[in-house]
């Protein structure tokens, strides 16, 4: 069973005991579905949701609208729309036979990656070490996906993400469904609610007493943003956000409070992988070491990069973002005349000794239509790392980022990108 951390930190929201939710909230009349860390069956979408009442709404729930259409008055704690497939979706089809060639594989295979510490160099903290992680600990993993019901903006893919990614991690990874937690606007269970409190409490349940070797995983899938840098760590003046489902009362999140919560503490070896699907979200971790196609490190080289969108979006289909929304100031150009102090200081800053590493992509220029695969509403990073995994599981970082960036290639301009909170061997075997 997985309990959450007492959390106090958001304003307005008393502090919290750690608690069972599972004991809190008796089962449903309807079938039970399996538990994710500790809550009751989550309904995850392998029947209707049911007819009772959602959450603190009585009313009944809405037909389905087509995406892009006028979004039905209620709150975003009202009924989701019905007629969610009766199956859970079982992601990209799983490749039959062998792997196809890879360009960038020679050889017998990329190497496991080392056990023993490693020295960062590339400018970071003298005598400064790292450790990679082996992956082969505890696995934990939240998944956060918002579709904003009711309210302006409202998304279709997301929570289709989280059923995705879940099932594969299930299935492809060794995560087990009681070392889940899974936050969409779809549940019944207010503390399944992807709020800004739900969230925060979640964010240092998943990192808590992480151990070498252990690997975590988290996958948010929503709406970002960008608002005034107030610290000077962001090169283009802006932090990057993402949106609780309850952000027009509580606020957002910025990149310097997750970094804080799941990077600042890791121990070394402890892995945590991040995929965020969500406009400007390519630093949303504020990692500073960040690798293009090529396996190589990017340095700041800010007038190049900026038509390039470095800290560009991770996603294809939340083009009609938050940030976007609320201030069309909000520039992605970087200023590049602050460019390298705030690079230097970051590598001094927000190195880690833990093994983080986030995938996103590196462009803007997408609407949310765009992300119709298969025929189902879906994030085209989630989609892209979960086709290039499967086709082929034993992958370098660079193949894997080469694999992801030929998957988008088909419908999508963007390109992908990696970052880690350390100088990173892109030839090393990807694990997680």
């Amino acid at each position: 069973m997985s309990y959450y951390p007492p959390y106090s930190g958001a304003p307005g929201y008393p502090s919290q005991q750690s608690y069972l939710p599972q004991q809190q909230y008796p089962p449903m009349h309807h079938h039970q579905q399996p538990s994710y860390g500790g809550y009751p069956g989550q309904s995850y979408h392998q029947q209707h949701p049911p007819s009772n009442p959602y959450g603190y709404s009585h009313s009944p729930q809405p037909p389905q609208q087509p995406y892009g259409s006028h979004p039905p008055p209620h709150g975003y704690n009202a009924p989701p729309p019905s007629g969610y497939p009766q199956q859970p979706p079982s992601g990209p089809p799983m490749y039959q036979g062998r792997p196809p060639a890879n360009p960038y594989q020679g050889g017998p295979g990329p190497q496991a990656p080392p056990s023993n510490p490693v020295s960062f160099g590339h400018g970071a903290p003298q005598g400064y070490n790292f450790q990679y992680s082996r992956c082969t600990g505890k696995r934990k993993a939240l998944l956060i996906g918002v579709n904003y019901f009711g309210q302006k903006g409202q998304l279709r893919g997301c929570i289709n993400d989280v059923k995705n990614m879940s099932t594969y991690l299930n299935q492809n990874f060794g995560y087990a469904r009681e070392d889940m937690v899974l936050l969409t606007d779809d549940q019944q269970n207010p503390m399944s609610q992807p709020t800004k409190a739900n969230i925060l409490r979640a964010m240092h349940w998943l990192v808590k007493d992480a151990q070498p070797n252990d690997s975590l995983f988290f996958h948010y899938s929503g709406h970002g943003g960008q608002t005034p840098d107030l610290d000077g760590d962001e090169d283009d003046g802006y932090d990057e956000v993402i949106y609780p489902v309850d952000f027009r009362a509580a606020g957002h999140i910025v990149d310097d409070e997750m970094h804080r919560i799941m990077v600042q503490s890791l121990r070394p070896g402890v892995r945590l992988t991040a995929i965020f699907d969500s406009c400007h979200s390519g630093s949303a971790l504020d990692l500073p070491y960040i690798y293009s196609t090529s396996g190589v490190l990017k340095e700041p080289n800010l007038a190049k990069e900026a038509g390039q969108g470095l800290l560009g979006v991770v996603s294809a289909y939340a083009r009609g973002d938050m940030g976007g929304m609320m201030s069309t100031a909000m520039g992605f150009f970087k200023k590049a005349t602050k460019g390298d102090e705030v690079y230097e200081r970051n590598k001094q800053t927000k190195t880690s000794p833990a093994d983080v590493v986030m995938w996103s992509g590196s462009k803007d220029d997408q609407t949310s239509q765009d992300a119709q695969i298969a025929g189902q509403a879906t994030g085209a990073m989630s989609w892209a790392f979960i086709a290039a995994l499967r086709k082929n599981p034993q992958q370098s970082y660079v193949q894997l980022l080469n694999s992801i960036r030929d998957e988008l290639s088909t419908k999508y301009t963007q390109k992908p990108q990696l970052s880690c909170s350390h100088p990173l061997d892109t030839n090393l075997l990807y694990v997680m």
